[in-house]
């Protein structure tokens, strides 16, 4: 399959030189040339299949063309050596459990994806080297550090805003060493995410190396996501509670609601979607008014959907020819205060017993103000809640218990090189690194 450029200026690519460049030469997001409808056969019979054997016709329909068979069958099924429940909270209320990965993230696995499949690209083509860069708000560095960490052929340089990453979170990619470098930034996320996009758009720089990135920009990694909405379905349908499914999706870069979208697309029945945002309303803004108007990202309880300017918007966009209309049939939206975030976690634990982490309060609070009568709603719970314990104690007044892989995390070393937010300053370092 061929893959073009949201800003159309780009040339045509496939799917290696997409996922290799990671943004179009044009500052565009790659979006691929055509999206295929998976057959009824498939929907009748998802709810017998297994996790990797749902993926694995959902990754052919979209890696197909470019990826030997059993190659891209290794890689789906070495992706998802873990299971993604959904987990009943309220009787029409499913919580989609995507933190039992590596590191408790659903970033897991868009992340695990990406690094086998461009492993199998280097090695098919004799590359030697690759210089992954990624900006995080939070659970992005720690998932692609992990994916990445130990692979031949590819370093990773991952760069978040200082003092606005939970501790564990920061202590999942700033311990590892070997060919993972923690860069803190002095500022924001949307400033660590500047800098990446300014590295891929020098010239220089990419004469020298060869860049790409792991950011829900890059196709690899977004759109692998669209595995788990199929297999929410799969679970659904398996207790004959699919036929209204309505997912909310805890929305920061858009990547993972954009995944869903896609899968929607290729004609899994959802009934419809919510983008539940935290303060960094831009996109609720935006469906309500119809002009989209990025602004400085806030930040809040939910850090990793403190983004000001979602990059994945522009493949949303793209997807419904610019058309308001369109994109509002389809997606609602919901936005929520860290006050709202506080109630909506302790409430929830009060009657239900569930730990909503601040992520996922905002995509159940959604649903219980936006679910209608014979809808099944479903929240992706993005990240475990101890990876936010100390937030997540003083709200809930517990003692969280700490995973043993996280505890791990936290007793390594803290390895990482300061700078501020100067793109020039950025660029001499990857030129001497």
């Amino acid at each position: 399959m061929k893959y073009y450029s949201t800003n159309k200026e780009a040339p045509i690519a496939t799917l290696e030189e997409a996922v290799v460049k990671g943004l179009a030469p044009d500052k565009g997001l790659y979006m691929p040339e055509n999206i295929h409808k998976l057959p009824k056969a498939f929907f009748d019979n998802i709810e017998n299949m297994s996790f990797q054997e749902i993926a694995f016709e959902v990754a052919k329909a979209f890696f197909g063309d470019d990826v030997e068979t059993s190659a891209l069958k290794d890689i789906v099924y070495d992706t998802l050596s873990f299971d993604v429940p959904a987990i009943k909270v309220e009787n029409n209320i499913y919580s989609l459990e995507l933190f039992h990965g590596p590191t408790l993230a659903f970033k897991d696995v868009g992340a695990r994806f990406m690094a086998r499949l461009l492993q199998y690209f280097i090695k098919k083509e004799g590359q030697k080297s690759v210089t992954v860069l990624v900006a995080t708000s939070g659970d992005t560095g720690s998932a692609v550090a992990n994916g990445f960490l130990g692979v031949d052929g590819i370093h990773v340089d991952v760069l978040y805003p200082k003092g606005k990453v939970s501790k564990i979170q920061e202590s999942q990619f700033t311990t590892l060493g070997k060919n993972i470098t923690a860069i803190e930034i002095d500022g924001v996320f949307d400033d660590c995410q500047t800098l990446v996009k300014q590295a891929f758009m020098d010239e220089e720089l990419n004469a020298n190396k060869k860049l790409t990135s792991a950011n829900s920009i890059n196709v690899a990694r977004f759109l692998p996501q669209a595995f788990y909405y199929f297999y929410a379905y799969a679970q659904l349908k398996k207790l004959n509670k699919a036929d209204n499914m309505v997912v909310c999706v805890p929305s920061g870069n858009f990547g993972n609601i954009c995944a869903g979208i896609f899968a929607h697309e290729m004609g899994l029945p959802i009934k419809r979607f919510i983008a539940a945002n935290n303060a960094n309303d831009i996109f609720y803004k935006y469906l309500q008014s119809g002009k989209y108007e990025p602004k400085p990202s806030k930040q809040t309880l939910a850090n990793a959907m403190d983004v000001g300017d979602p990059s994945n918007f522009a493949r949303i966009y793209d997807l419904f020819g610019g058309s308001h209309e369109k994109i509002t049939n389809l997606i609602s939206g919901a936005t929520y205060t860290d006050n709202m975030i506080k109630d909506t976690m302790q409430t929830c634990h009060k009657e239900t017993g569930y730990i909503l982490d601040p992520h996922g309060a905002c995509g159940y609070r959604a649903l219980k103000e936006g679910l209608k009568d014979g809808e099944t709603g479903v929240f992706l719970e993005t990240a475990h809640p101890a990876k936010f314990k100390e937030k997540v104690d003083d709200i809930l007044n517990i003692d969280i218990n700490i995973p043993s892989r996280l505890a791990e995390f936290m007793k390594g070393k803290k390895q990482s090189i300061e700078m501020n937010n100067s793109f020039a300053e950025f660029k001499e370092f990857l030129q001497e690194q």
